[in-house]
């Protein structure tokens, strides 16, 4: 724990780790492939995807692959590194065939998986692929019902997942999101800079006191695009983000940022 840091932080003692989004756009999936290994083999704690099914930027109708095909295919292809999708969209899958999907996964990988999910936001895969859109309060309260449907399959599948799958709920909204973070997840994903995560931080910390969970037990984690160390790694890790996600895209997955932050979060952990 640096100096700065507050000692009513307990999600501090997490050690630092390093995720790479690999964004499955514009690229074919050798290009996808050779990247998640790249990454592994650079010493990244986490690789994610993302779970739409097109391009965020760049030509909206460019190459795109699936997630969740691509994860299965992730966990086979990769020997050490966890991974998972940042985020899965709760409303593209029933909640307890994503459960099953999921446990599959985690088994394929001996135990590897980060489960994410969100509500869902990009309103094109929605037209697309034929689901309703609705409004963003009643897509978290569709989360809020599915949570505790995953929860449950979870516990009575055979074979059971090899562990307590860890849960990463993504978004920041303080009524609804970071509760829901307080009641399901293990790891809470946001973005923003250091002044919004350390407020967002004190919303989740308010909403585990409520329901008497240890804020100590959720991994605050922060996306930071194609920021490197130097602009934001201290100011975020003074805050308790602990989980750095980097983003980079296809079709040509640029890693030189990815070696700048693993070697900061060695220098980080050693101290």
């Amino acid at each position: 724990m640096t100096s700065t840091e507050s000692t009513d932080r307990p999600y501090a003692a997490f050690p630092v780790r390093i995720g790479v989004q690999i964004q499955p756009q514009h690229a074919q999936y050798a290009d996808i492939r050779r990247a998640v290994a790249a990454v592994e083999e650079l010493g990244v704690d986490v690789a994610f995807n993302w779970d739409h099914f097109y391009p965020l930027s760049g030509e909206p109708e460019g190459l795109h692959f699936e997630a969740w095909t691509m994860l299965a295919a992730w966990a086979e292809a990769t020997e050490r590194i966890e991974f998972g999708a940042l985020v899965t969209c709760n409303s593209y899958r029933n909640p307890d065939l994503l459960a099953d999907m999921a446990r599959t996964v985690d088994h394929i990988s001996d135990g590897r998986l980060i489960f994410g999910i969100g509500s869902g936001w990009f309103e094109k895969d929605y037209d697309e692929y034929g689901y309703e859109f609705g409004t963003a309060g009643g897509r978290l309260d569709a989360l809020g019902e599915a949570l505790p449907r995953i929860e449950r399959r979870w516990a009575r599948l055979n074979p059971r997942p090899t562990r307590d799958i860890p849960v990463l709920i993504g978004g920041g909204g303080e009524k609804k999101t970071l509760k829901l973070v307080a009641q399901h997840a293990n790891i809470w994903h946001g973005f923003g800079d250091a002044e919004t995560i350390a407020h967002k931080h004190e919303v989740l910390d308010g909403h585990c006191r409520t329901i008497g969970r240890d804020p100590g037990e959720i991994e605050r984690s922060a996306g930071v695009g194609d920021k490197s160390p130097e602009e934001v790694g201290k100011s975020l890790l003074d805050v308790g983000t602990r989980l750095f996600t980097i983003s980079t895209s296809g079709p040509d997955y640029d890693l030189g940022l990815v070696r700048e932050w693993v070697a900061w979060r060695d220098e980080v952990n050693k101290g």
